[in-house]
């Protein structure tokens, strides 16, 4: 299914050499902006060019503009001994990337170049367009069965179905990254696609290392671009993840797309659009970052006939754990669930954080029976009456005998909470969570 022979890839590439060069200069800098003369009716939004420094080396650049008589471009690297008069020249194709499967256990940049150390890669026969539209809507099909997580809160409270499309939204520090790494280890996907977008540098091995470990590795391409690298970067690397996502999907694999952070590639954005004068909108971001939203994330979710799913995971960085700042509520409207880490839930050593009141997904209750949704609600009304009079049973104030149904809920409370919490070495399946939640409220599911 994946073989393909050895010099195919090879004449894929011989037949996009152009047969001439297109060359320019450029005419102006002003911050990350280049302005190019001489090949603007050449050019088109998202066009790749090089220009060349005065040592030779060539900086690959993206155009992202016009201005009267000039091209604006952005470079995807710190970029050396440049300056007015530097020559450009237009790259043979733009935006495309060639996977293939042995890319699998992989670390590479925003441009697909290999960055773990073990070599180049190997090229597919296929190219993939990393700014991809997303399939059209009446093509594709609805979601699948339910997909096992391995974590008990999210299987239970928060099922999750093939193709779905979840939002994961935390302040900093509060176990997003290990959460996860749990999915990626202990989910039934046959392949993940990681985006690691404006991360610390030391976090990328950290990742790998403590919360992906070699079992995930195996079956992960991991995408990273770090805080340190230019926006154009950070922004390219959360396309190509969607892209390597879609190529795994079309060779009819169930894909789990883990992307981190949609925060970080909204900031790229408005990086680039205040650079290119756009005006700021709702806390300095602008009107681009909005639009770019859809196109990004609707990229997942279900295929089309004759497709796997991309079932995808992503999370958002709120600022000062306000979850109604302006992307967290952009992306809220979009996906198809949030999940909510709450830093209290975190403070008191419960993880993962999960605050299961505030978190929702959507294809419940429609993708459980009868008695699972019963059970759930039955749970979540234990935990929502606990919540409201917590306050009162810590202060002394309640009374035992005032109300059966909050006297429950204060009894079952520790177990509850037990059931909610799992260490990042357990792999808990959908059955055993039911099972567990079923003897927890004395209830028979089945």
């Amino acid at each position: 299914m994946f073989k393909s022979h050895p010099f195919s890839s090879l004449l894929k590439e011989i037949e996009h050499i152009s047969p001439h060069e297109i060359k320019g200069q450029i005419a102006g800098i002003q911050g990350l902006i280049i302005k190019i003369a001489g090949i603007t009716r050449t050019l088109s939004l998202g066009d790749y060019c090089f220009i060349e420094s005065k040592n030779g080396e060539k900086h690959p650049c993206e155009i992202i503009g016009f201005d009267e008589n000039y091209a604006i471009a952005m470079p995807f690297k710190r970029m050396q001994q440049i300056g007015v008069g530097s020559i450009v020249t237009i790259a043979p194709q733009e935006g495309i990337i060639y996977p293939h499967v042995s890319w699998l256990g992989r670390v590479i940049n925003a441009l697909g170049e290999p960055v773990d150390g073990k070599g180049p890669l190997m090229k597919g026969e296929e190219g993939y367009a990393i700014h991809a539209s997303p399939p059209m809507p009446h093509e594709r099909r609805r979601l699948g069965k339910k997909f096992d997580l391995g974590v008990r809160a999210m299987n239970t409270f928060l099922t999750c179905c093939r193709g779905q499309r979840l939002g994961i939204f935390s302040g900093s520090g509060v176990g997003k990254t290990t959460l996860l790494g749990m999915v990626s280890r202990y989910s039934k996907a046959d392949v993940n696609v990681v985006g690691l977008v404006g991360e610390r540098g030391r976090e990328l091995n950290e990742f790998i290392e403590k919360d992906l470990k070699e079992e995930g590795l195996q079956k992960s391409v991991i995408v990273v671009a770090t805080s340190d690298e230019s926006p154009l970067m950070r922004r390219q690397a959360a396309y190509l993840t969607l892209s390597l996502a879609e190529y795994f999907r079309d060779k009819e694999l169930e894909v789990l797309c883990l992307l981190d952070s949609v925060t970080r590639f909204a900031m790229a954005m408005r990086e680039i659009g205040l650079s290119l004068g756009e005006p700021p909108t709702t806390k300095g971001y602008t009107p681009s970052v909005f639009s770019e939203l859809p196109k990004l994330l609707e990229r997942a979710g279900p295929g089309m006939q004759n497709q796997g799913d991309i079932t995808a995971f992503f999370t958002v960085l709120v600022e000062g754990d306000d979850t109604n700042e302006p992307i967290s509520d952009a992306v809220r409207g979009i996906l198809d669930g949030h999940v909510i880490l709450n830093r209290k839930i975190a403070e008191r050593g419960r993880f993962p954080a999960i605050d299961i009141l505030r978190s929702l997904s959507r294809v419940l209750p429609d993708c459980n029976s009868a008695e699972e949704n019963a059970l759930i609600t039955d749970a979540r009304r234990h935990l929502s009456l606990y919540d409201d009079m917590a306050e009162l049973v810590r202060l002394g104030a309640y009374r035992r005998g005032t109300s059966k149904e909050v006297d429950v809920a204060i009894d079952l409370n520790p177990a509850l909470e037990q059931f909610l919490a799992q260490d990042k070495n357990n792999n808990i399946s959908l059955e055993d969570g039911y099972k567990e939640l079923e003897k927890i409220l004395g209830r028979n599911a089945t």
